[in-house]
């Protein structure tokens, strides 16, 4: 394969330039430079927790790092000599989910959120002149406003008075430490507590044309560290938020419920903001060190990048344009095909000849990419593509790029990990704008609607596909082997109707399991395989479940918190296609929530600029993804397989696989000036990762790029992906359970947990 390049640039070369400027590196390209990124590896294990470590964060100068565990201690750390200074007991009865060192107070304050609910303050001059195991001191601030987890605390830059935190109960509250020094104040209830800044207790959306009323749970939030007003949250539905907290309304308490307030911008991948599943949700949401994108990260799902502001009208979608991704009536914008050679303007031969070279080498990758179709060598094919669409998109022509389109929508669809069809379906759209009657671009659309079960679309390509091969070709002939092949799709999915009726009839008295009335599993299923998978999406569950809580006592529903599960609970099943689901519990016709969604105008969506995969996001929700670096050049995640990756930004191209705990990767936190790493998860050490290795290798422990067992990690995450069972009761509900699994593989009662 055509060898890849970085595209930050020689490193011999920087420091040449640098040498003679006297300017130092105002850019920060030394900092996390690809030469360095490939040397990473284990330097040292902090020891000093005694559970999980849900939490690391450095301060603003990165000489102290703080974490926090399951053992509800916070620790504090010396960069410089990799030794714990601190070990505060905190006080909390739960596990530690966020720390954060308060800007501007010279590390004298510091902040830590838990499942207790709990917001703590701390001073650290309290601990000067004790000893190390001398830990308890008493918080200067307590905030008893949430009544669910704390799961992310947020800081502003330059702002030593106030912190935020984001809860599972649906609210993000502000503490300004100036106005008390708890909250809520004596002879008071948490309802009373004027602090919220942002309540979504009725913001959830199921889909991008569904208005917001469903339960939301904060998992994550960020401010921006250029435009301290912009605020990033993400939680339990697939939409990221983007709200500028100088037009949010004033702070209030939780005793009115209010309708969430508008927000700047929604973030959300297009093929993910219609499946209407509860399990999808975000784990994590960053801003790019310069504030201008933002880093998603899904629950059963991949990373994503998107721009805060795209400069393309194309990269904001409504939800009549998520109908028309895979519809041949649409609207295509044909563009003028030319050569590659004279798009590019150019002065002098100098230049001329570099660009000539650079063309050269698109074109052997792409030749790489084609011939990797012929073998099984798909994801380095893919790769490829990548380097020609993204690292040299703007040197290339419409011609090579819609060769390039193309051969990695083919490509996508051999390979065929999760959501690959629907990243091949929109490689063929750009390419039908290109090109809008090609041969290429038509077949491959039908190939991807024919995965994803949707047959009469299919059909549609396939039939204009048809027209523009001649007879007789290898061409017509593989237009007609798919046209036999979407009509043997239809006959089975037209038998497997007639089957489920007859068992849905069989099964009316039946009696469930708990384990099959709570989740419809797709382990027994073909998980590699998106069409089927796609199929049980688009039709969604075959149940529907209501539920309602007998309260005990005296207090009325409006003084119980909505997601506080009290007394008894009521669960009643229901056929979708059952005419009892017409009436709810409450009462209300469904043709009121039907006119209620009809009348609701959505708001228009940014959509995703690159994907990053290989990775492993299901068995935990605190999962970070983060950028590396001040320049953010690339991008990292956690991984429930142990590891933790690194990709290059611009590419999306795999440049590290380090082995990072025994069990789960969760957090990683790039030092702020060094090339340096810190990660923790399950395992009760924080890991530090440097340039240290001798050799610049791809990937860590063993694993080498060029052999199979680089693509056997992936492949696995990808199985663990596809594989996760989907929840028939709401999230709200089953996040606060946890099903326990007997040796035989059948489900335990629940049983609470903490994380």
């Amino acid at each position: 394969m055509e060898s890849l390049c970085f595209h930050d640039g020689n490193i011999t070369d920087l420091i040449n330039i640098r040498t003679l400027d006297i300017r130092h590196d105002n850019d920060h390209r030394f900092q996390m430079h690809s030469s360095m990124v490939r040397k990473l590896s284990l330097e040292r294990e902090l020891e000093g927790h005694q559970g999980c470590v849900n939490t690391i964060a450095w301060n603003s100068r990165g000489s102290l790092l703080i974490s926090g565990s399951d053992d509800t201690r916070m620790n504090i750390w010396n960069y410089f000599n990799r030794k714990l200074l601190h070990s505060i007991e905190t006080g909390h009865s739960a596990n530690i989910f966020c720390t954060k060192f308060v800007p501007e107070t010279s590390d004298e304050l510091v902040v830590s959120g838990a499942g207790d609910a709990e917001v703590r303050l701390f001073r650290l001059s309290r601990l000067r002149g004790r000893r190390l195991d001398e830990n308890v001191i008493s918080p200067s601030s307590v905030y008893h406003c949430h009544t669910r987890r704390v799961k992310k605390i947020a800081v502003e830059i330059g702002n030593p008075n106030v912190v935020w935190s984001a809860s599972e109960d649906g609210t993000l509250r502000q503490y300004d430490f100036r106005e008390c020094a708890s909250c809520p104040p004596a002879a008071s209830s948490h309802q009373e507590c004027r602090n919220i800044l942002l309540d979504l207790r009725c913001g959830a959306k199921k889909s991008l044309a569904d208005p917001p009323k469903q339960f939301f749970s904060f998992k994550s939030c960020d401010i921006s560290s250029t435009r301290p007003h912009l605020l990033l949250v993400g939680g339990s539905d697939v939409f990221a938020r983007l709200y500028d907290r100088r037009m949010l309304p004033p702070l209030s308490s939780s005793q009115t419920k209010l309708a969430p307030p508008s927000c700047v911008n929604y973030f959300c991948p297009m093929h993910l903001s219609d499946r209407g599943h509860s399990s999808l949700h975000l784990t994590h949401v960053t801003f790019s060190p310069n504030g201008e994108e933002v880093l998603l990260s899904y629950s059963g799902e991949h990373v994503y990048l998107m721009d805060v502001n795209p400069t393309r009208s194309s990269m904001r979608y409504s939800s009549n344009d998520v109908a028309k991704l895979m519809n041949f009536n649409a609207v295509v914008k044909e563009v003028e095909l030319q050569s590659s050679v004279t798009g590019i303007f150019l002065n002098g031969s100098l230049l001329r000849s570099h660009a000539t070279a650079k063309l050269e080498k698109c074109r052997k990758l792409i030749q790489t990419a084609e011939n990797s179709l012929k073998g099984e060598n798909y994801y380095h094919g893919i790769e490829a593509c990548n380097e020609v669409l993204h690292g040299y998109e703007d040197e290339i022509g419409p011609t090579l790029t819609y060769d390039c389109l193309c051969i990695r929508a083919a490509l996508l669809l051999k390979r065929n990990w999760k959501n690959d069809v629907y990243m091949a379906i929109r490689d063929c759209q750009k390419a039908r704008k290109i090109h809008s009657t090609s041969f290429g671009a038509l077949i491959l659309m039908a190939e991807a609607l024919l995965q994803l079960g949707k047959h009469k679309e299919a059909m549609e390509f396939a039939m204009c596909a048809q027209s523009m091969a001649p007879d007789g070709t290898e061409a017509a002939e593989k237009v007609d082997s798919l046209k036999r092949l979407i009509n043997a799709a239809e006959v089975e999915k037209a038998k497997n109707e007639h089957d489920g009726q007859s068992k849905s009839e069989s099964e009316v008295g039946q009696v469930f399991s708990l384990s099959d009335i709570l989740y419809h599993s797709n382990a027994n299923s073909d998980s590699s395989q998106d069409g089927a998978r796609s199929e049980r999406e688009d039709s969604d569950e075959d149940l529907e479940l209501a539920f309602e809580t007998s309260l005990s006592g005296d207090e009325s529903h409006d003084n119980i918190e909505p997601n506080v599960i009290e007394g008894r609970l009521n669960v009643r099943i229901y056929r979708r296609d059952d005419s009892s689901t017409e009436t709810r519990t409450n009462g209300s016709p469904s043709s009121v929530s039907q006119d209620e969604k009809s009348s609701y105008q959505p708001e228009a969506v940014i959509d995703m600029k690159h994907r990053y995969v290989g990775h492993c996001n299901v068995d935990t929700d605190i999962k970070q993804a983060s950028f590396l670096g001040q320049r953010g050049d690339y991008i990292a995640s956690g991984s429930d397989d142990g590891r933790w990756f690194i990709w290059e930004k611009k590419t999306g191209r795999i440049v590290k696989i380090l082995v990072g705990d025994q069990s789960v990767v969760n957090c990683i936190q790039c030092h702020p000036y060094d090339c340096a790493v810190a990660t923790s998860g399950i395992e009760n050490t924080i890991k530090i990762w440097t340039p240290s290795d001798s050799l610049q290798s791809g990937l860590s422990n063993g694993l080498d790029p060029e052999t199979s067992n680089f693509l056997d990690v992936m492949e696995n995450n990808q199985r663990n992906l596809c594989s996760t069972r989907h929840a028939a009761l709401p999230f709200e509900f089953l996040e606060r359970f946890r099903m326990r699994e007997l040796a035989e593989g059948g489900p335990q009662p629940f049983e609470c947990t903490q994380s």
